[in-house]
């Protein structure tokens, strides 16, 4: 608890919740605003529309947030690197706390800027008809592992590529979506899930979005560590 004495660790917490707030506005809203064009339909356009968003929403937050926080922006994340021992479970239940209030204020924002908004689902994520639960969690474990194995590589390594992990972490999200928007919405982000999930009251199948995303953040981040991280080292597993 001595880090929670520094400002820093403070400034941290609040870039995390900065940050995931502007994610789930670009994203949440970008899902709004293509369901009005699209009369709510997916189309191939709004698939790839939406990924894009997403991808590049990250790409840039990273950019900015990065040097201030980690730029985690999702509790699997942060879990996956609390997991890992890179972060202290203190410092990371705060990271995630401030995820999900900049969640739930990203699509409040959306709500009041967007017009007719608040009569939709607001972006909450749902399961589509054929698919089983089974498989959804499934598929959030695997799209949420990519991401968290990506930013263990490129960002969390100390001789990883960090030059390159806004882009290749926002590029991970917008493939990763191209798969799981029609079949499972492609959370991969319990924070993005959970705030229009609160304020549309859209509630069904909610708890794949915690699950799937914190087994695979915490599979991404211990095949990282153990098999890459500490191989090299030499340190016994």
């Amino acid at each position: 608890m001595e880090e929670f004495k520094h400002i820093d660790t403070w400034r941290a917490v609040a870039a995390e919740f900065l940050a995931t707030l502007l994610f789930v506005f670009f994203a949440v809203g970008t899902v709004v605003v293509t369901g009005i064009l699209s009369g709510g339909d997916m189309t191939l356009t709004r698939l790839a529309v939406i990924a894009l968003a997403h991808g590049l929403a990250i790409v840039f937050l990273v950019a900015a947030f990065a040097n201030i926080s980690g730029a985690n922006i999702n509790p699997a994340v942060t879990f996956g690197i609390v997991i890992a021992r890179e972060m202290s479970i203190p410092k990371g239940v705060a990271y995630i706390i401030a995820q999900i209030i900049g969640g739930i204020a990203g699509v409040l924002l959306v709500a009041a800027v967007v017009p007719d908004a608040i009569d939709g689902a607001l972006g909450a994520h749902s399961l589509a008809d054929n698919i089983s639960v089974g498989s959804a969690v499934l598929l959030e474990v695997v799209l949420t592992f990519a991401v968290v194995f990506v930013v263990f590589a490129t960002a969390v390594f100390p001789r990883g590529p960090s030059i390159i992990a806004p882009v290749a972490i926002g590029f991970v999200v917008l493939v990763d979506h191209l798969i799981g928007v029609p079949l499972t919405g492609a959370s991969m982000n319990p924070a993005r899930s959970f705030g229009p999930a609160l304020i549309s009251g859209e509630w069904a199948d909610h708890w794949v979005y915690w699950a799937g995303p914190l087994i695979g953040g915490a599979l991404g981040a211990l095949t990282y560590e153990l098999v890459y991280i500490r191989g090299r080292k030499g340190r016994p597993i």
